[in-house]
């Protein structure tokens, strides 16, 4: 099982730049040794597949002859079907030649744009039609009566993996719950919803899940009912577990032993250790990883207490992973006299070793407090430095399982941590940019700039120079996020950055940018001029502009945002949604499209 998972996840987690880059790779040693394509034996024909989306295979191979048209059937590549950025005259084409006629042989499908969520599965019934499906992911799904298509994944005796996530409220998410657990086969289950969920699993059934990923809002008070119909779990992570003092809990079920449930993460808010510790101690019995995120509840970091648990009520635990932010209340102690109980020999004889790194400077109440040592986390949020005072281990390391770094504060020259497999990175709001070229130079430090993929900045004042500059730095670089305010200053000095982006301007491979900030139609064409290979653009517009932009992106005449075929407009009115169909009609810009209003946006596929 966990084999199959872990290739389930890399699976998802290959991106198309990669398989690009590899391809490349392949194409370069081909044309160095002259080969014709038709001259490849079908071995390395098919190593190339591996690095393609089932659609380029489709577009480049598939009409060429017979014999590539066998390759491809025979491949296995058919099989597995992920439909993630793709404008909507090539899905209808996919749709038809690919989806259709290989329906009943597929076993992973995996569906990332809500519109062809809702396409495919128009009618619920349909999905009965895959009858090989064993893994199906839905990414962004909109549809208020989603609950009627978990009716007949019952009939799918396949189906153990199943990973969904939901773009706005959904009325019926109890029902899916419920739906979820009558699943007989399902192994494997993740899910990610907006709403704040209130149930207490008391009329549920005992599920065969294994692996359970709740990415939303849970009852800490359900954590119990939840567990007891979990029988088989082995893995059980929850995003957030609250707290509601007005909420009235129900009936409790009889608690079970889960001798199998081997790892355990959770992220708290205001939820007490007293209530915590009697779960550790009903149903933790088994478990040998434990990771934690806690929010301003320093009860947590009582180590003599955490000590007596694992000693107690957690003997097979490996991996103790806590990570507690906020401040001490405690007048009679300080951060560093806290933490400094978890450098005792228990400690450091079992390899748990600690640090913090404060949160703002002149405080030493204040800061996170969280665990190195023998774990692996993706997500590494990076505040100011480590105290050099503080007697805890705190050595130079390489975070090698970090994949997004996030940056809170400055950097610093000397920065001990280095992330050498980071390939995603978060600028924070707090970050100070001098004028020295010192962020940029120790980023350097930090990280492999040439491996990221995405970069969002969230500070508002970042100069554009400084992104040209990390723009030279990142090649790979697929996915931006920044504020319009950074482009305040193009207007003035247009000749200036239009020097500075030369060594950009044909070798930045950007296809989904988003800014926030309200944009002006000549941001917008600036924006066009720079990442002219966009297919996905997230943009806030005032309402007046709404038109202008949209006839701008959407025009037959220039023709400069060809590759662009889905626009989100965000913060704006469900007034606009039918203003801009009236324009699309007037000026005639699309033939063929598709526009929701969700989430207070809108959504315009072409």
């Amino acid at each position: 099982m966990q084999r199959t998972k872990r290739q389930e996840n890399d699976m998802v987690q290959i991106s198309n730049s990669n398989k690009k880059q590899k391809l490349e790779n392949q194409i370069t040693t081909i044309n160095s040794n002259k080969y014709c394509l038709e001259d490849l034996a079908n071995e390395i024909l098919y190593e190339i597949f591996e690095y393609l989306d089932v659609y380029d295979i489709y577009k480049g191979f598939y009409n060429l002859n017979n014999r590539f048209q066998n390759l491809a059937i025979n491949s296995n590549i058919l099989t597995k079907i992920n439909i993630s950025t793709i404008s909507k005259s090539n899905f209808e084409d996919y749709y038809y030649n690919i989806l259709i006629p290989n329906q009943s042989q597929i076993n992973f499908l995996r569906l990332s744009n809500p519109f062809v969520v809702k396409i495919i599965f128009s009618q619920p019934h349909l999905i009965l039609n895959f009858i090989r499906l064993q893994t199906i992911i839905l990414d962004n799904v909109l549809d208020r009566n989603f609950h009627k298509f978990f009716d007949y994944l019952l009939y799918l005796t396949t189906l153990h993996a199943i990973t969904i996530s939901f773009v706005q409220h959904i009325s019926s998410l109890d029902i899916i719950f419920s739906q979820i657990f009558r699943l007989s086969t399902l192994k494997y289950c993740k899910i990610e919803y907006q709403q704040f969920l209130l149930i207490d699993f008391i009329n549920y059934e005992s599920s065969s899940i294994e692996y359970l990923i709740i990415d939303g809002h849970l009852l800490f008070s359900a954590l119990h009912n939840l567990l007891c119909c979990l029988p088989k779990l082995q893995h059980l992570s929850i995003n957030y577990l609250d707290k509601i003092d007005y909420y009235e809990e129900s009936n409790k079920l009889s608690s079970i032993q889960l001798k199998y449930l081997k790892h355990v993460s959770l992220k708290f808010d205001q939820v007490p250790f007293d209530e915590f510790e009697k779960i550790i101690k009903e149903f933790f019995r088994h478990i040998q990883i434990l990771r934690l995120t806690i929010v301003y509840d320093e009860t947590y970091l009582d180590a003599k207490r955490w000590q007596e648990l694992i000693l107690f009520h957690m003997s097979y635990l490996r991996i103790f992973y806590i990570n507690h932010q906020g401040n001490v209340s405690n007048n009679n102690l300080t951060y560093h006299g806290i933490i400094n109980q978890f450098n005792s020999s228990f400690w450091n004889e079992n390899k748990w070793f600690f640090t913090y790194q404060h949160q703002w400077k002149y405080r030493i109440d204040t800061g996170i407090f969280y665990s190195t040592g023998p774990y692996r986390r993706k997500y590494y949020m990076y505040y100011m430095e480590i105290d050099e005072k503080l007697g805890l281990h705190h050595q130079r390391e390489n975070f090698k399982s970090v994949k997004h770094l996030y940056i809170e504060h400055k950097t610093k020259s000397n920065c001990r941590n280095y992330f050498s497999n980071v390939n995603q990175l978060t600028i924070g709001y707090d970050v100070e940019i001098l004028d020295d070229n010192s962020f940029i130079t120790n980023l350097k430090c930090m990280i492999p700039l040439k491996q990221l993929t995405k970069l969002v900045i969230n500070i508002r004042r970042f100069p554009f120079e400084e992104i040209i500059k990390l723009l030279c730095l990142t090649p790979n670089l697929h996915t931006l996020k920044f504020d319009e305010y950074s482009l305040q200053e193009i207007n003035s000095n247009f000749t200036k950055y239009n020097i500075l982006l030369q060594d950009i301007l044909k070798k930045n491979k950007i296809e989904n940018l988003v800014l926030t900030g309200r944009c002006s139609l000549n941001q917008i064409r600036f924006i066009i001029y720079v990442f002219s290979k966009l297919k996905y653009l997230k943009i806030e517009i005032t309402g007046r502009k709404i038109s202008s932009i949209v006839q701008y992106l959407l025009s037959k005449t220039h023709n400069q945002a060809q590759h662009l075929f889905y626009l989100c407009i965000s913060c704006t009115e469900e007034v606009y949604l039918e203003k801009i169909k009236d324009l699309i009609k007037l000026k005639n810009l699309l033939d063929s499209y598709s526009i929701e209003y969700i989430n207070y946006s809108l959504h315009l596929w072409w």
